[in-house]
């Protein structure tokens, strides 16, 4: 049985829609499945975590963005027995890109009804005063998380939502965030106990994907399936650079710059010593000012074609 985890305000009412379309196509083959619309923020983490308590094998589809992936991830109760299929419709689909799964919801619906190829992925984790949270991207202090902030709130998202152009509403908060922003004194500890510390710092992100903020390709040679997380820190530049910078990002041509850090690692911490937004995989987390990234030591198995 396929159970889909709708959320039918993805892309401003998007979700709907698209379930509307699909549903017909389900009955129509005879499909054995269940659907449970998402109604608020984390309400698909709760739904997530009532199926999968039965310890059970589940094969759960998510439609929507990457933030209801983000909240599928977090209420899987074990990753071993949960086979993950994704229609992505969000405004970013960073998730979908190093996957390269069909941005038409009616081919993505074929392959995960006969699957031919599967990824195991690692799921990061972010602990924070007691607290732990899954991302299947990435996540971040400090500027990319102001931007996913801030992009929660937007109208303009829902304007450029309705006009297809929703990757641009990042393009637009970054550039505000930049100048608004006040990079602080920041401290990186990785897992072989090396301590990096950073003035000026802009942000620190462990990726786990390469992409995020609707295509930025800020760690280029990150692998969701090579067990390991890559961290990517931006230091000690002015603001301009920043802003000459950034667009570079969309192709990870950002790397070959001074001020620029990449790193490998099993587990980091971060340390600000300013309490800074923090996001896993677009989602909002309450300012911060200590992070432990890690990775699950079960992987996700993932439907990819």
């Amino acid at each position: 049985m396929y159970t889909f985890i709708i959320n039918p305000n993805a892309r401003s009412g998007l979700g709907s829609k698209v379930w509307s379309e699909l549903e017909p196509e389900l009955q129509k083959q005879h499909v054995d499945y269940r659907v449970l619309f998402t109604k608020y923020q984390r309400h698909a983490t709760q739904l997530v975590a009532e199926l999968t308590s039965d310890g059970q094998k589940h094969t759960i589809v998510a439609l929507g963005g990457d933030g209801t992936v983000n909240e599928v991830i977090n209420g899987i109760k074990d990753c071993t027995k949960v086979t993950l299929g994704y229609i992505p419709i969000g405004s970013s689909n960073d998730f979908a890109r190093y996957f390269h799964l069909n941005s038409s919801p009616a081919e993505a619906l074929k392959r995960i009804l006969s699957p031919t190829g599967y990824s195991y992925m690692n799921l990061g984790v972010v602990t924070y005063q007691n607290k732990r949270r899954r991302f299947a991207v990435s996540s971040g202090i400090g500027f990319d998380a102001a931007v996913c902030h801030q992009a929660v709130i937007s109208r303009l998202k829902i304007i450029l939502n309705r006009l297809h152009l929703g990757r641009l509403t990042y393009v637009g908060i970054a550039l505000d965030r930049i100048i608004h922003s006040t990079p602080g004194h920041m401290k990186l500890i990785l897992d072989n106990g090396k301590v990096l510390e950073f003035e000026k710092t802009f942000f620190a992100t462990a990726m786990n994907h390469p992409y995020e903020g609707g295509g930025f390709k800020f760690c280029p040679n990150a692998n969701p399936c090579d067990d390991v997380l890559n961290v990517t820190v931006i230091a000690g530049l002015p603001k301009w650079k920043i802003l000459l910078l950034l667009p570079t990002a969309y192709f990870g041509w950002h790397t070959h710059f001074h001020g620029v850090y990449t790193y490998t690692c099993k587990e980091a911490e971060i340390e600000s010593e300013q309490a800074l937004p923090v996001h896993t995989d677009g989602e909002p987390v309450f300012l911060q000012r200590n992070l432990h990234m890690s990775l699950e030591q079960e992987h996700l198995k993932i439907i990819t074609s």
